[in-house]
Parts: structure tokens; C-alpha cells; sequence
């Protein structure tokens, strides 16, 4: 359609952990199993007389006998690439070799496996008649939730994100022939630009004309006024049109505005279309609409023409924005029982987690007025875009960041970069590639700043303004209400060995949880550290305590709640050593050890490497 723009790790050994919570996103995994269950919803849909002829998922096997990669990852440092395939034949995706694969760096999704036999694999689309350029993968690791117990990733669609199928894809309806779609979606993360669709779409990126076109979508799209409330909305996109009903309005479409949305489109192609939604955690579903194809022209009967499109329009309209689970495309029109059985499959997965923001480590850098660090452009940032303060928006990939242990902030797979590498006052700040270079490091001090230790000087907004656009640039450090920078995604503590301060436990560290040094983690949340109110560090909202609140060598430190006590405070000092000033001593590796699990404690401050954490 067009539309003008609006794992399991290490204390539980290698890559299998039994259990995983992520507080910061408040997801929260439950042990269970990973066999295949004896029908999933192609074999469903199959039994009825619908096969699927294309079936998509970042999350599960669709077919119960599947035992094929789900997902490809690129990796940012080296573009290399690497499939994800599942725990078990028919089962979940294995995550923890997706985390393995992409520590240290980001990763992007750069292709989803059709697991049909048909082969119809989705990548990053091609420049359409909409005026967007070439798609780009979603960041692999924006969106992580739990299904069937075990943590699993989502695709987190945002402007220019968007995958397609070029061509006619095998077994797809075309010219009026009979179909079906669905796709867990999020009910939360929607937008009302166009176009987060999936389905059937044009041969090649272009609007071809009414009908040719049949993707289900969520959205708040009210294209055929009047609408009931303020959607999310199920919505066939039949293109020139977000359908509710047979001309388009349909009051009785309530919308869905659950977490997880389970979205339904069945076309029989030639008079009649149908759309229902449920609650994909819970629940049947409703039925929206189940009547006649709009006379509007140009639809009766369709004329689909067999591409696959997910998180964009026909024509590559890819201005929305959406989180996608898992999907498939029927030939033939599914009845309404085997559609109530694929429900009653998915809510069988048990998803959960939010689905409104990125849950992993990333999170906003907020500044002067408590605005948010943002890149120019919405979400579509390329080599030289400005970075700027901006309103804080939920849904904005390009105002989550994350701090790698090498010390860069990236979002949408770039690094926060000074322009020309510079080091003088007033040289402003950009998006680029990640390279490693002196521009692209940034320290978080005690005080709230941001240091660049190449220049030596500090984040800045220039004169304190807070106005939304206002470009930032690095500048001599004060100490001022324009230098304060709050990382609210913490950043690893790397101490001696290159290990990283960690929480033991897998991400659910609770009061007394000990804190040692571990192999460096980027996907971990328990290894992001943040400086909170009067030098606390803080991380799963605990923080970083001397146990007992004692003073003396030798005393452990571990996790504790916030309460502002001496054995809380921390000061990180010129030669990287973490003092705590009740006590007068630093943070300490016992005799340097650098194995997994060292257990951390408070000594003399000696200069030695054992005291310093960068």
C-alpha cells in the first residue's frame, strides 16, 4: 500500500542455561522444554487441505518435523554471517548461539528462512517506487522475549527496516486464487505510517493497482474513516486501502491492543475476505470481518501477483514500525476451525516479555532538560547523520544505545562518532560506521559525564539548551547541567584479564548475589553497570554493595538493594580504580585472579592492575 510518511551462559554451563530473566525489560523466562510438538500450525493448516506455501520465524519450527536454520545473522566487526536453528527438531530457536555468535558486536538479521520446502527466504528489500532506498536488516538483538520457555528474538521493524521476497514466490496465490495469512505481531509497538505488513505483495516494489496486493497488517492506520477508538487495528492491505471492512470502515472492528497480537487475513480471491485477531497469550479469536471484497474497483476479483513482503508495503513504504514473531501463508482458504486450532497452538507457546521497547541491553542516553540522545532522521541514521537531544520516545530504536566493552555507544549499528575524529572544542558529534578510532570511545564518569579520552573532553550540549535538534558537540569538561549524560544502560566494567564485572546468577541477581569477574558478555544485562544517585553503581536495580557495609580488607562485595549506605558509594579515579569512600579502599581482584567466578572484594588502593576497572 501507499501511504504518504508520518542463553543460557556461563554458571550453567557452555551455551545451556535452565532459566533466564531480564529484569530491565521485565521479561521473565520459566524452565521449559524444547520438543517438538506433534502438530504445529503448518502441519494444521496441512491437514485441513490449506498448506502453507511460505512460513517465516525468528522464534519457532513451524512444522513439527522442521530441523532447519530460522535466521541468518551478519555480524557488524566482520560481515560474517552465520544461520540460527532451533534447540530441537519442531522446537524454539537457539538463542544462546545467536548471543555467542554476536558478543562483542552487533548483529543484524540479514535473512529469515522460509521453512517451507519452496525455499521463499525473506531479505533486506530493494529500493521501491515509495521513494525509500534499500531496506536494511533489522538489529538482531533489539526485541528478546520467551516462548515455550526459553528466550527467543523477535524483529524489530522501525523506519527503513524491511524484508522481501522479489519476485513470484513458488506456490503463492496469484490472479484471484484463494489464500490465507496470519502473523503474531506486537499489539503495543505499532504506528500509523505505512506499512507494517506481511503477506502478499507485488512482484517487484511498485504500485501496481488495487488488488494486487494481500498482506495482513497491524497498525493505527484509520484509512477509511470512521474508526472505533484509537486501533491497533487487524487490517487487510490490499493495496491503495487498509481494509477493515467490505469498503473499508468497519466500526464493529474494536482493534487489539494486547502485547502479542495474533493477526488473521483469509481472501477466497474472487468475492469474499475475512479478518479476525486475538490474543496471542491468551483466549480465541474474533472475528472482524467476514463478508464481501470491496467494490471500490480493482478488487473483485484480486489480482496478487506472489511476492512476500514483511514490515513494508507493496511499493517498499517503509515509514511503520512493528515486532514480528512468526507467520505463514496458506494456499487455499482455511477453515475456521483449523484456525481455531492454529490459535490454540500459538497461545500454547506461552509468549512473554514486552514487546513495546528493546528489552536487551540497550537503553537512552538522557541529557540536559532529561531529553533523550537521538540520531537525526527517524530511525534511518547513515555515515554523517547528526546526533542531537530530542523529546525521549519509547519506540525509537535510534535512542537506545549500547556501550560495548571497547567503549563505543552504537544504535542502529553505527557508533556515536566525532566529526573528522576531532579533539578541539565545539567539534560536533555524528553517526558512523563502527572503526575504533579515538572519536568513537566514550568513558562514563562518576560525575554523569561523558569523556572522550582522545580529546579529553566531554559530551556537551552547547550553552546548556535543551530545545529538541540541538546538535552536540564535545567541549572542555566542567562539571555543568550541559555535560550530565546519564547512561541508563550501564556499560561493562572490564578488569584485569579483559573480564568483565559480573552479577552470578544469569541476570537475576537478588540481595547478597555475589559479583565477580566473568568472560565479557555484551547480551548480558548483569555485566552493564550504570553511576546512579551519589556514585551508586547499579545494575538489575540493585547495587554494586560491600557486604555488611564493612570497611576492612578483604570484605566481599555483592548485590544489594539501593539504600543509599558508605558501602555503596563508588569513585572511579584518574588511574581506573573504583574507590569506596567510607572505607578509603578500591575494588579489588583477590592476587589479580582473572578465572570465571573470582569473587571481588575491597583492599588498600595499591595502583595495582588487580584495582583497575576501565
Amino acid at each position: 500500500m501507499v501511504r504518504p510518511p508520518f542463553p543460557g551462559r556461563r554458571r550453567l554451563g557452555a551455551l545451556a542455561a535452565a532459566s533466564v530473566l531480564f529484569l530491565t525489560g521485565a521479561l521473565i523466562a520459566a524452565p521449559g522444554t524444547s520438543q517438538a510438538a506433534t502438530s504445529l500450525p503448518c502441519d494444521i493448516y496441512g491437514a485441513a487441505g490449506t498448506p502453507c506455501v511460505a512460513a517465516h520465524s525468528t522464534v519457532r519450527a513451524l512444522f513439527a518435523a522442521y530441523n532447519g536454520p530460522l535466521y541468518q545473522l551478519t555480524r557488524a566487526s566482520d560481515r560474517a554471517v552465520h544461520d540460527i536453528g532451533l534447540l530441537a527438531v519442531g522446537g524454539y530457536a537457539n538463542a544462546a548461539d545467536h548471543d555467542a555468535f554476536c558478543n562483542g558486536t552487533t548483529c543484524s538479521i540479514s535473512k529469515v528462512y522460509d521453512q517451507t520446502t519452496r525455499h521463499s527466504d525473506l531479505t533486506p528489500g530493494p529500493a521501491g517506487t515509495a521513494g525509500m532506498g534499500n531496506d536494511r536488516g533489522a538489529d538482531a538483538s533489539e526485541i528478546a522475549v520467551t516462548a515455550g520457555g526459553h528466550k527467543v528474538y523477535g524483529i524489530w521493524i522501525s523506519p527503513g527496516v524491511g524484508y522481501r521476497y522479489t519476485g513470484v514466490a513458488s506456490g503463492v496465490a496469484v490472479n484471484g486464487q484463494p489464500e490465507g495469512v496470519y502473523m503474531v505481531a506486537s499489539g503495543t509497538h505499532v504506528g500509523s505510517a505505512c506499512c507494517f505488513d506481511y503477506g502478499n505483495a507485488e512482484r517487484t516494489p511498485a504500485d501496481t493497482g488495487n488488488g494486487h496486493m494481500d498482506a495482513v497488517s497491524i497498525a493505527t492506520t484509520c484509512y477509511f474513516a470512521p474508526c472505533s477508538g484509537t486501533g491497533p487495528w487487524i487490517e487487510a492491505d490490499l493495496e491503495n486501502g487498509m481494509f477493515q471492512g467490505a469498503n473499508g470502515s468497519n466500526t464493529a472492528n474494536l482493534g487489539n491492543k494486547t502485547t502479542y497480537v495474533t493477526a488473521m487475513l483469509k481472501n477466497n480471491g474472487q468475492t469474499t475476505y475475512a479478518l479476525k485477531g486475538g490474543n496471542a497469550q491468551s483466549g480465541g479469536l474474533t472475528t472482524w470481518w467476514n463478508g464481501a471484497l470491496p467494490n471500490r474497483g480493482g478488487y473483485i476479483p484480486m489480482k496478487q501477483e506472489g511476492g512476500i513482503i514483511l514490515g513494508t508495503g507493496g511499493d517498499n513504504s517503509n515509514w511503520n514500525m512493528g515486532t514480528f514473531f512468526e507467520g505463514v501463508m496458506t494456499y487455499g482458504y482455511p477453515t475456521d476451525a483449523a484456525e481455531n486450532s492454529v490459535q490454540a497452538n500459538i497461545v500454547s507457546v506461552g509468549y512473554a516479555g514486552q514487546t513495546n521497547i528493546p528489552n536487551g541491553p540497550q537503553s537512552t542516553v538522557t541529557g540536559p532538560g532529561g531529553k533523550c540522545v537521538d540520531v537525526a532522521a527517524d530511525d534511518t541514521g547513515v555515515n554523517g547523520t547528526g546526533v542531537q537531544l530530542w523529546d525521549c520516545q519509547t519506540y525509537a530504536e535510534d535512542q537506545r544505545w549500547e556501550q560495548f566493552p571497547d567503549r563505543s555507544l552504537r544504535t542502529i549499528g553505527r557508533c556515536l562518532d566525532i566529526v573528522g575524529n576531532g579533539t578541539a572544542n565545539g567539534a560536533q558529534v555524528e553517526l558512523w560506521d563502527c572503526n575504533g578510532v579515538g572519536g568513537q570511545k566514550w568513558i562514563q564518569q562518576s560525575d554523569g559525564s561523558l569523556r572522550n579520552p582522545q580529546s579529553g573532553r566531554c559530551l556537551d550540549s552547547p550553552s546548556g539548551n535543551t530545545g529538541n535538534g540541538t546538535r552536540l558537540q564535545i567541549w572542555d569538561c566542567n562539571g555543568s547541567a550541559a555535560q550530565k549524560f546519564a547512561l541508563n544502560g550501564g556499560a561493562a566494567l572490564v578488569g584485569v584479564g579483559g573480564k568483565c564485572v559480573d552479577v552470578a546468577g544469569d541476570d537475576f541477581g537478588v540481595n547478597a548475589t555475589a559479583v565477580q569477574l566473568w568472560d565479557c558478555q555484551t547480551y548480558s544485562l548483569d555485566q552493564h553497570w550504570a553511576f546512579g544517585a551519589s556514585g551508586s553503581l547499579r545494575t538489575l536495580g540493585r547495587c554494586l554493595d560491600i557486604n555488611g557495609n564493612g570497611t576492612a580488607n578483604g570484605t566481599q562485595v555483592e548485590l544489594w538493594d539501593c539504600n543509599g549506605a558508605g558501602g555503596q558509594t563508588w569513585q572511579l579515579r584518574a588511574d581506573g580504580s573504583l574507590l569506596n569512600p567510607q572505607s578509603g579502599r578500591c575494588l579489588d581482584v583477590p592476587s589479580g585472579n582473572t578465572a570465571n567466578g573470582t569473587r571481588l572484594q575491597i583492599w588498600d588502593c595499591n595502583g595495582s592492575t588487580a584495582q583497575k576497572f576501565a
